[in-house]
């Protein structure tokens, strides 16, 4: 029986406890996690974690440590990205707390955004994010939503050249920043790029994936479970049988393994704010990865619920 994403309500407050849930869950224990290189930072998982909305605001200390034994269980398992940006409430605070907390810094590749108007407002915004993130050094800031675009990325070079960050990008999840978003990838040198793409949001595959490829640019990808269609349109169903040609043993690993099985070799990004999700989600970085022929087997699929 598939095992429903959303319906597993068990609050797992420390790491070890991951060990008692079931085989699919803990799918990510099944050996080294699967890599792919994220521009000059090396080589990373194929997922990592979102903190949009998840990490916003923490009140009690239930909350509070929930997301810290999460963090704990991501870098147990060798995860690496964790994405994050201003305008997620206070998700810079709550991360750099946690991991400083744990001391998993040194594992860790963090990246954040660069949101603002006008360049001294993205210079004091990205102070703010160091003190925030509670680090000298952040492996990734991109442009968020292409905002002040050309200034935002010639101050992100300075600092680069000053060996403050690692890598410099942008990022873009709505269609209607594509046309500009092709435009400044063609034109920017830059490290990595971020854009929405899912199982039932496929555009960014077929126009902003290829052409960062051909720049030699990976890709980051945000909301990799759509807006919401996904699971709701799969609530309750069993898997179908090709699930296991692919290793995929939940539907959080189906939508997963579509994505970074895309030619371009990208990196999904999921919302991840419980230890069973974080052994949920790192299960799909683990082999086998969709062909082309069966992705669009499971385009066909999803296109007909």
């Amino acid at each position: 029986m598939p095992i429903d994403r959303r319906g597993l309500i068990a609050a797992l407050a420390i790491a070890p406890i991951a060990a008692s849930l079931p085989g699919c869950l803990r799918a990510a224990e099944a050996g080294p996690l699967v890599t792919r290189p994220l521009g000059a930072m090396g080589e990373v998982p194929l997922v990592g974690i979102g903190t949009a909305r998840n990490y916003a605001n923490p009140q009690t200390d239930a909350e509070w440590g929930e997301l810290r034994a999460t963090l704990a269980r991501f870098a147990e398992l060798g995860g690496k990205v964790i994405d994050t940006a201003p305008s997620y409430g206070r998700a810079e605070e709550v991360i750099g707390r946690l991991v400083e907390e744990l001391g998993v810094r040194d594992k860790l590749f963090l990246a954040t955004k660069v949101g603002a108007d006008s360049l001294d407002q993205g210079k004091a915004q990205i102070e703010d994010s160091f003190a925030k993130l509670r680090t000298g050094y952040i492996d990734l800031i991109a442009v968020h939503n292409l905002r002040d675009v050309a200034n935002e990325l010639a101050y992100l070079r300075d600092l680069k050249a000053a060996d403050r960050i690692g890598a410099i990008g942008v990022t873009t999840s709505f269609d209607p920043q594509y046309e500009d978003f092709e435009k400044v990838l063609a034109s920017e040198a830059m490290d990595v790029i971020q854009v929405d793409y899912a199982l039932d949001n496929r555009n960014a595959g077929e126009r902003i994936l290829p052409l960062a490829a051909d720049r030699g640019i990976p890709a980051l990808i945000n909301l990799p479970f759509g807006r919401g269609r996904l699971f709701s349109a799969t609530q309750g169903m069993e898997l179908p049988g090709w699930a296991a040609e692919i290793g995929a043993a939940s539907w959080a690993q189906v939508f997963l393994k579509y994505i970074v099985g895309h030619p371009a070799r990208p990196i999904a990004i999921p919302g991840t704010d419980k230890v069973k999700y974080v052994d949920d989600n790192l299960g799909a970085s683990h082999p086998p990865l969709p062909d082309e022929a069966m992705r669009r087997r499971m385009e066909t699929f999803i296109d007909g619920l």
